[in-house]
Formats: C-alpha cells, sequence, structure tokens
C-alpha cells in the first residue's frame, strides 16, 4: 500500500499564470482527506509551489525550496537549479518522492528529484498521478477556448478528476498577472 495523490496543472495564458490543485489524498483505494491544499505561496506570494508525491516529502522539499528561495530572491530558475541539484546529491533527499511546479511572474518550472528543472515552451505543465490528463486538457483549452488561465486550470482539473480515480474534485486555484 502506498499513498497516491495527486494533480498539479498550471497554465501561462493571456497574461496570466495559474497554478491549481485538486485535494484527493489517497491510500491504496480508499480517499483519506478531500479537502488538502497541494498549493503554497512562497518568497512573500511572489512564488507558487504545487507539489505530487508523498505529502511528507514534499513539504520537505518545500521547506528547501524556500531557503534556497531566499538565497537567490527574484531568481527562481536559479533557486529551482539550486533545488535540484541539491535533491539529486544528497543521500536522505534523494529518496524523496514528490514533484514540484514552481511559477512566478516570468517562469514556469518543473523541479524533480532526478535533477530535472523543466520550463515549457507552452507554458503549461502538469504533474501527479491525473497529470497528463489535465496536460492534455488544459493544452486543447489553450488552444481552442477563450477562458482564463485560471479557468483553464480549474476546467483541466476537473477533466483530469474525472478519468483518474486519485484526482478528486475539491480544486484550489492561485494566480496573479505574468510578465513577459
Amino acid at each position: 500500500m502506498g499513498f497516491h495523490a495527486t494533480t498539479i496543472v498550471s497554465v501561462r495564458h493571456r497574461g496570466q499564470v495559474a497554478l491549481g490543485g485538486d485535494g484527493q489524498v489517497t491510500l491504496d483505494t480508499a480517499i483519506l482527506k478531500s479537502d488538502a491544499n497541494k498549493i503554497r505561496k512562497l518568497a512573500d506570494g511572489n512564488v507558487l509551489v504545487g507539489f505530487a508525491g508523498g505529502v511528507a516529502d514534499a513539504f520537505a522539499l518545500m521547506e528547501r525550496f524556500e531557503a534556497k528561495l531566499k538565497n537567490y530572491p527574484a531568481n527562481l530558475p536559479r533557486a529551482a537549479t539550486e533545488l535540484a541539484k541539491e535533491w539529486r546529491s544528497d543521500r536522505v533527499l534523494r529518496r524523496l518522492e514528490a514533484m514540484l511546479i514552481a511559477v512566478d511572474r516570468r517562469h514556469s518550472l518543473l523541479v524533480s528529484g532526478t535533477g530535472d528543472v523543466i520550463q515549457p515552451t507552452d507554458g503549461v505543465l502538469g504533474i501527479g498521478s491525473g497529470g497528463n490528463y489535465a496536460l492534455a486538457a488544459a493544452r486543447g483549452l489553450v488552444r481552442h477556448s477563450e477562458l482564463t488561465a485560471s479557468e483553464i486550470v480549474r476546467e483541466s482539473l476537473k477533466i483530469a478528476a474525472e478519468i483518474d480515480i486519485y484526482s478528486g474534485g475539491n480544486i484550489v486555484v492561485e494566480q496573479f498577472e505574468a510578465q513577459e
């Protein structure tokens, strides 16, 4: 048995950046909690972070990430790269099972324990068990709708919840104005 969760998606569209996640926490096939908040504001509200994977692992990573953001203020890519390097090389951190999406007004980044720091060309990212479903839905909505970034995130998460048993419908979305 293991914890499974979640779906996190981010969209950068029409001058906005939005990050959202479902609230479901699952153990094996049972829903333990449906209203967890997997989106956090860091760096005095200038960075949004969403996490998927083990909750304790994600919190440990977010604490490290917040320290990196303090070391490299206003430089999200550098802070993310430093976290990824430490995550990959540290014996304890290397065992953590989580992924992060971090966004600020200028950047959208996926950070993983394998040392990846990825900035998507189209401004759309998805992680977690329903991440690929939400990613596909978000890309389609960006291309073929008049919705705002936060509306696309919300609709993408709803679509993922209809497909992925580990994604729920209790959705939290945060957004701010993007800079190009």
